[in-house]
């Protein structure tokens, strides 16, 4: 089994300002790859994929020469701006930076844009189908109640795959996970969608947490997805937010899918990764 960590950040705040961290002292510090690498050989862990933090495309060309350096980095979900007229252009050069084989996906921080239809502007659709044109992913970082606007762009954009980052971030701590889950469902029932399972103790309670209390997520995210559009991403090192380091990622993650199949969980810890983001012919 080739295990994938499908999401994980490392930033270096003496090249770049990280302001979103400004009031979470856990993470206002440099976290490298070098940090997280010895973690991952421990947890048997065989490829990443490393996603922005901030919106810049030079922090994505800093990503994919990290890439081209890192064996193990097996891609990277970078940031452009999709309602720019030259996009064809911006991920050409793009590719042809040192990495660039390894640029898989694009994000933008939907979850903190104040216009709640950006995803849905003409000229932001425009750039979702230039990434499926030079096969790249689009990854969804929003919140719950994102997730009905969402469903309506990615079911009118049947060409553009997507990825929902960290479950559509379900109310974990609030415990109330009925609209949460009925959305996800309706947002899975479009075919060219799969889903992180990642993110969750943040979610939760950062102080009491329990696999206990995200079992109900990754449940209701397998039974709507499957293990073939469901994968695992650490969300390392935001994770530490809630006094949850790599391996305690790592073992809660176990835990939760324990009860699956050998093929199933082969499919979660690395095979729709691979799959989706197209690690394998890379």
């Amino acid at each position: 089994m080739t295990r994938i960590d499908a999401h994980h950040h490392v930033w270096d705040l003496a090249a770049r300002p990280q302001p979103w961290t400004d009031d979470l002292p856990a993470l206002r510090r440099s976290f490298s790859f070098a940090e997280l690498a010895p973690a991952l050989a421990e947890h048997d862990i065989d490829g990443t994929i490393v996603v922005h933090t901030v919106d810049s495309l030079a922090e994505t060309g800093e990503l994919l020469a990290l890439a081209a350096a890192e064996p193990l980095v097996a891609g990277v979900v970078g940031w452009f701006d999709l309602a720019a007229h030259d996009l064809d252009d911006v991920l050409a050069r793009t590719r042809a930076l040192p990495g660039g084989d390894r640029l898989v996906g694009a994000r933008h921080q939907l979850q903190v844009e104040p216009d709640k239809a950006w995803l849905a502007r003409p000229e932001v659709t425009r750039g979702l189908r230039t990434l499926a044109r030079h096969g790249l992913v689009y990854d969804l970082v929003i919140s719950p109640e994102q997730l009905p606007a969402a469903t309506a762009v990615v079911a009118a954009l049947p060409e553009v795959s997507f990825v929902l980052d960290h479950a559509g971030k379900p109310p974990i701590a609030s415990g109330d996970l009925g609209a949460w889950r009925e959305d996800v469902a309706r947002l899975a029932s479009c075919p060219n969608v799969a889903v992180k399972l990642s993110g969750l103790v943040t979610e939760a309670d950062w102080q009491r947490w329990s696999v206990a209390d995200l079992r109900p997520v990754a449940d209701a995210v397998l039974d709507a997805f499957g293990t073939e559009r469901t994968m695992f991403g650490s969300d390392w090192p935001v994770s530490l937010l809630a006094g949850a380091d790599y391996g305690t990622v790592v073992r809660a993650f176990e835990e939760t899918v324990a009860g699956l199949g050998p093929a199933e969980r082969d499919q979660v810890w690395g095979g729709t990764a691979r799959a989706v983001y197209g690690t394998e012919t890379r």
